[in-house]
C-alpha cells in the first residue's frame, strides 16, 4: 500500500479526502480500456509459462479520491454498468483500495490505484506484479509475511545493502565465474545478517515469497527481453536504497527480481520447486554450492561494494532513528492509548517509512484500518502488534462518546453500537460494542 514514483506494492496507501459524487470522472474509461488491452498481452505473452497458470483476470481500477471503479469485466452482483467497451462504478466505503489482490461483488479481482504510471515499463511491471497476487493462493503460495524488525537495525540495513549491491553486479558480469563470484558475495552478506538476527531467515522467506515472487513475476512478465528484465531488476536494486526510509517489509522487492533471474539461470524448475517450501536465496546456495553456515568476513568483502561510506551512513541513520523510536514509544507504549483489536482486518498502508519497536511491535506512521468496530485514518503513528491482532494509537481527546473520534495523529469512524471504554492502566481505553462494555 505505497504511493511512490513507480513502485510497485502489494498495498498502497490511499489517505484520501471523502468520496467524491458518483458522477465524478478521474478514470478515463478511454485510457483504462487501453490499459487493459496491455494487460491483456502480457498475460498473453507469458501465455501461463512463467508460473503454469495465466495471469489473465478480472482487473478493477479504482482512483483513491472519488473511489470511482472501472473494470475490464462485469462484477457478478450488478454493481457496475456497461460503458465503452469497459465496466464503470464506485467501491463502497467498506473496501480497501490498495495495489492488491481483492475480493468484491462476487468477484476476486486484480486491483490497482489510479493513475498507473506512464512509463510502460514500470506500468507493465505493475501489472504483472498485481496479477501475481491474484492467482498465488491457487499456486499454494498463499498471501503472508509480517514485518521484519531486523531489517531496520544498522547490521540489518547495513547487510541488506550490500547483498542488493552484490547482486547487482551479478546480474551486470559479463563472465559466469564473475557473476558467480558476486552471487557468493551477496549470500555471505546475507548469511551474516542470518547468524546476527536469528529470525531472520523466517521472517525474510515469508515476505520473498510474497513480495518477492510477485515483483519477480512483475519484472519477467510485464518486461519481454532479458535485457529489459534486467534493467528493471537494476533499477529496483538502485531505487529503493535510495528511496526507502525502512526496509522492514520493502526488501523483498529488489531481493525478489534478482534471485528469481539468477535461479533462472543456475536452478531451472526453481518455480516448481518453491511452491513445496523453501526460498529463493537458500536454492541459489545449494545451487552455488555456496555454504550459508559459513562465518564470512563482512568487512573484507564489503570494501568491494562501498562499505566504509555506508557504514559511516548507516551510523548517523540509526541515531536520528533511536531519537525517532523513542517518541513514539512516548506516544504509543509509555503513555495513555487507545487499543483497538483486530479479527476481519482491511488494512492500507505506506510499507516503506514503517518504525519498528522491538517486541512492542511497529509503528505504521501513515495507514487506514477497517474492522468490525468501523475505521480509522492515521497519519500520525499507530503501533501493530507484531501478530497483527492489536492496532494502537493514542489515547482519544476530548468527547469519546462522538460519532468521530480523534487523536493524536489520527481519525475514526466508531461502527454503530461501537462504544470506547476504559482499559488496563489508568487513562488506557479499548472499544466494545453494546453491552461488553
Amino acid at each position: 500500500m505505497l504511493l511512490r514514483s513507480a513502485l510497485p506494492c502489494f498495498v498502497l496507501m490511499a489517505l484520501a479526502p471523502a468520496a467524491m459524487g458518483a458522477d465524478a470522472r478521474a478514470i478515463d474509461p478511454a485510457l483504462a480500456g487501453r490499459y487493459f488491452k496491455e494487460a491483456a498481452q502480457l498475460c498473453h505473452a507469458d501465455g501461463g509459462r512463467l508460473w503454469g497458470k495465466s495471469l489473465c483476470g478480472p482487473t478493477l481500477l479504482v482512483d483513491p479520491v472519488t473511489r470511482q471503479v472501472v473494470a475490464n469485466q462485469a462484477d457478478a452482483e450488478g454493481r457496475l454498468r456497461a460503458e465503452g467497451g469497459v465496466y464503470v462504478g464506485q467501491l463502497p466505503p467498506d473496501q480497501a483500495i490498495a495495489n492488491t489482490a481483492v475480493a468484491w461483488a462476487g468477484v476476486r479481482w486484480t486491483e490497482m490505484l489510479w493513475p498507473l504510471k506512464e512509463d510502460a515499463a514500470l506500468r507493465h511491471t505493475v501489472m504483472a506484479h498485481e496479477a501475481f497476487h491474484r492467482i498465488q493462493d491457487s499456486l499454494g503460495l498463499p498471501l503472508a509475511g509480517r514485518d521484519s524488525p531486523h531489517m531496520d537495525t544498522l547490521e540489518g540495513r547495513y547487510t541488506v545493502q550490500l547483498e542488493w549491491r552484490a547482486l547487482d553486479a551479478a546480474l551486470a558480469a559479463k563472465t559466469d565465474a564473475e557473476r558467480r563470484a558476486r552471487a557468493a558475495d551477496a549470500l555471505a552478506f546475507r548469511a551474516a545478517r542470518y547468524q546476527k538476527f536469528p529470525e531472520a531467515e523466517q521472517a525474510e522467506t515469508a515476505l520473498e515469497r510474497n513480495e518477492g515472487l510477485a515483483e519477480y513475476t512483475g519484472v519477467m512478465v510485464g518486461n519481454r527481453t532479458p535485457a529489459e528484465q534486467v534493467a528493471m531488476a537494476h533499477w529496483d536494486l538502485t531505487w529503493h536504497p535510495k528511496n526507502d526510509s525502512t526496509f522492514a517489509r520493502s526488501f523483498a522487492y529488489p531481493s525478489g527480481p534478482a534471485y528469481g533471474i539468477l535461479l533462472d539461470r543456475y536452478r531451472p524448475g526453481w518455480r516448481k520447486a518453491i511452491v513445496q517450501g523453501g526460498s529463493p536465496a537458500r536454492m541459489l546456495a545449494e545451487a552455488l554450492h555456496v555454504d550459508m553456515s559459513a562465518t564470512p568476513d563482512v568487512g573484507k568483502l564489503a570494501a568491494r561494494y562501498g562499505g566504509p561510506a555506508l557504514l559511516a551512513s548507516e551510523h548517523a541513520r540509526a541515531e536520528a532513528r533511536a531519537r525517532q523510536a523513542a517518541k513514539y514509544t512516548a506516544q504509543l507504549v509509555t503513555g495513555p492509548v487507545l487499543k483497538l483489536p483486530l479479527k476481519h482486518m482491511k488494512v492500507q498502508f505506506n510499507p516503506s517509512n514503517l518504525v519498528p519497536l522491538g517486541d512492542a511491535g511497529t509503528v505504521y506512521p501513515t495507514m487506514q484500518v477497517i474492522d468490525d468496530w468501523g475505521s480509522i485514518t492515521v497519519d500520525g503513528g499507530a503501533l501493530m502488534a507484531p501478530d497483527w491482532t492489536l492496532l494502537t494509537v493514542g489515547a482519544p481527546a476530548g468527547d469519546a462518546t462522538s460519532d468521530t473520534l480523534r487523536g493524536r495523529g489520527w481519525t475514526m469512524k466508531p461502527a454503530p453500537g461501537w462504544h470506547v471504554v476504559p482499559a488496563g492502566r489508568t487513562g488506557d481505553r479499548t472499544i466494545a460494542k453494546g453491552d461488553d462494555r
